[in-house]
């Protein structure tokens, strides 16, 4: 059973031999912190749970440390003296790795490469073992996965302690936004103390539905290290009653510093914050697929027919003339929970007409993007799809004939070609325009043989 769940930051700053007298300008967050853990220890867990976003992370996979133990030293910091050595909890971490994998969700022990402990998992160890040491440790990491897939996962973490029977502690160590002021580590964008704002006032009611609802845009805008982290916890604490405590927030040093508890006291249905989020999002999606134009309704059926059965969707007769009769470039992009599902696309027509083009297209972006596992018959409900016809490129002597919002922009240089497509949210400049276009195709942005086209699209969602 869980019967403690904090949520806090690692500074290494608050680690005395490191800081060396600084962090006591961080006073509010180290006296919390000390509360946090008094609380953790009053609660006696036999396992300690550390979601850390500086354990191993991958992209599609929750990486479990695996092993007898973990250690590691602040050396980094040039405080080596401080060492830790924990045990980690091979049932609950064998447990666990089995339960992901019954429920199909992608994590486990297969691919740590790491036994060193990492300052997202010690510097709460710091401040828990001077009050108790009595636990064995489960050290987990964060994954590039959708917001969704962390709070399952944390429902699989909350099974597995029940069906061990186990007095577990959960702490979700991560920092808040890191762009707070200008002289902090990543200066100062308004995105940051709006973030530390959100989210204080997200942990510190419990309104755990609402972290499935911050955008990856903002997220990646306020440069936040612990969201996935804190989302995970939201899961392990799905359908119980818990009652926030908000210890402590600053950001003295340009980072956001949070540290709120929860007590648990039973249960609470209405509680079940990814199922009413699902089920809010699946309303969603089918308004807009039955709303959606005949462009973007061929795109959908084409994946969903190469997806259930690998077989091309035949041409249909009843489309509009134009997608018959007319050739043109097609990009066929798939998002899931706002992230990048597959795009694959012709800069130029390939097929007889654009139909053809985008059920082609289709196939690509959903089984052969190279960035991406291939679509699964789950994730179809999930997917929002997108298709841009693009206009016949044209060469243009400089980067002032184009326009983000308007203009599309083809880079070719020495054999190799970068394309991306306009108006994309997250790209605001031409330079950010070319040089991610460039990046694609393996360009130096400064080569003297660059050459720069420009296209339009007509997008259809």
């Amino acid at each position: 059973m869980i019967v403690k769940a904090v949520m806090v930051p690692h500074p290494p700053l608050a680690v005395h031999e490191i800081g060396m007298g600084r962090e006591y300008e961080i006073q509010d967050t180290l006296d919390a912190y000390t509360q946090a853990c008094r609380e953790i220890a009053d609660a006696k867990p036999e396992t300690v749970i550390v979601l850390s976003p500086h354990a191993i992370m991958y992209r599609d996979y929750f990486q479990i440390s695996s092993g007898k133990e973990g250690r590691g030293s602040f050396r980094q910091f040039h405080a080596g003296q401080v060492k830790f050595r924990k045990e980690y909890d091979q049932v609950f971490t064998e447990t666990l790795s089995r339960n992901l994998e019954e429920e199909g969700i992608a994590g486990g022990t297969d691919y740590d490469r790491e036994p060193q402990l990492d300052h997202g998992t010690m510097v709460p160890l710091y401040f828990l073992d001077p009050l108790y040491t009595d636990y064995k440790l489960v050290r987990i990491g964060l994954s590039g996965q959708p917001l969704s897939e962390h709070y399952r996962f944390g429902q699989v973490i909350a099974k597995t302690a029940e069906q061990l029977g186990r007095r577990v502690a959960v702490i979700a160590s991560g920092d808040l936004s890191h762009c707070q002021k200008e002289d902090g580590p990543y200066g100062l964008d308004p995105a940051g103390p709006e973030y530390d704002e959100k989210i204080m006032r997200t942990m510190g009611s419990a309104a755990f539905g609402e972290l499935l609802e911050y955008s990856p845009e903002f997220l990646h805008q306020a440069q936040e290290c612990g969201h996935r982290a804190f989302v995970i916890l939201a899961g392990i604490l799905d359908g119980m009653r818990v009652t926030p405590h908000v210890l402590s927030h600053e950001a003295t040093f340009g980072v956001g510093y949070g540290i709120v508890t929860y007590d648990i006291d039973g249960t609470d249905e209405n509680r079940r914050f990814l199922q009413k989020y699902e089920e809010e999002q699946l309303a969603r999606l089918e308004q807009k697929t039955a709303d959606s134009d005949a462009y973007v309704k061929l795109a959908r059926a084409s994946v969903e027919r190469w997806v259930r059965t690998r077989t091309v969707l035949p041409i249909p007769r009843d489309l509009p003339e134009e997608m018959l009769e007319k050739q043109a470039g097609v990009f066929v992009s798939l998002h899931m929970h706002g992230d990048l599902r597959g795009c694959i696309g012709t800069i130029l027509p390939v097929q007889d007409c654009i139909a053809e083009e985008i059920i082609r297209n289709g196939i690509s972006a959903c089984a052969r993007d190279p960035r991406f596992s291939p679509v699964t018959v789950n994730e179809l409900p999930w997917l929002e799809i997108s298709v841009d016809v693009l206009t016949e490129p044209e060469r243009i002597p400089d980067e002032t004939y184009l326009d983000v919002r308007k203009y599309g922009v083809i880079c070719t240089c020495r054999g190799r070609r970068g394309l991306l497509l306009p108006d994309l949210e997250g790209v605001d400049t031409i330079a950010e325009q070319i040089s991610i276009a460039c990046r694609k195709g393996g360009i130096d942005p400064a080569d003297d043989d660059l050459v720069l086209e420009r296209f339009e699209v007509i997008r259809h969602v």
